[in-house]
């Protein structure tokens, strides 16, 4: 019974897969342009918001953006599992999206950041280094594993992170920022081992239970309203 409904499943893929080929004919536009994504495409664009604000010396905005990139992050994928009959090619298009813009505003943004922050040193550039590269590698097996996963558990929701989600950056990076007076001349070695610490944990094969509901939600009013307080007394 079990390889009778693999083996239909796999014809759904195929026939939808058929589909997707004669759409790409068909559409004048390439990708999904749904309300599916659109939290994950003001993610970006607020991301990169934070890098020009980051370059041109205004850290705490730049700060602000990545928090605000984090928030559109947590509600991205409840919004588009609100959509029933999405596609095989929607749900991937999704998880591919969802990733490549993950890279961007929780990998490349946090580097800018910290770079201007004063990481500018070989060591630092090589810790900046190895931070990209575990983001990276984390979502690429996410990737893998997540549509693996899906065919197989028939899209139920993840229960648990396989290893550090890499949008933690955008609540561990507001707080080392808004420590910066407290440690002082300790600030630069602690930026290096923080991110090489939490480079590591993106790549442990560890299970972190995922938050829910009214946590969500709580959470993301009470951090955003308090980086927000925050960034006005620094």
């Amino acid at each position: 019974m079990a390889k009778f409904y693999h083996l239909l499943q796999e014809q759904v893929i195929v026939e939808e897969e058929q589909q997707m080929k004669k759409r790409a004919q068909e559409d004048a536009i390439l990708g999904v342009w749904d309300y599916t994504v659109i939290l994950t495409y003001i993610s970006l664009g607020i991301a990169f918001l934070g890098m020009i604000q980051a370059i041109g010396g205004n850290m705490k905005m730049a700060i602000l953006c990545l928090a605000l990139s984090g928030i559109c992050d947590m509600f991205d994928g409840k919004i588009a599992r609100t959509k029933k009959d999405r596609t095989h090619e929607e749900q991937m298009f999704g998880i591919q999206i969802d990733s490549l813009c993950d890279l961007v505003c929780f990998g490349v943004l946090p580097a800018i950041i910290t770079y201007q922050l004063g990481m500018k040193h070989i060591f630092d550039i090589s810790v900046l280094i190895v931070f990209l590269l575990g983001g990276l590698i984390r979502l690429a097996h996410f990737n893998v594993s997540e549509e693996k996963r899906q065919k197989e558990e028939k899209g139920e929701v993840r229960k648990y992170y396989q290893g550090l989600p890499i949008t933690s950056i955008a609540i561990f990076l507001p707080v080392l920022y808004l420590l910066q007076k407290v440690l002082g001349a300790h600030f630069q070695i602690t930026l290096d081992f923080s991110l090489l610490i939490i480079a590591c944990f993106y790549v442990f094969n560890i299970q972190i239970p995922k938050p829910h509901g009214k946590t969500i939600a709580i959470a993301s009013i009470v951090g955003g309203c308090a980086l927000v307080l925050c960034l006005q007394l620094l």
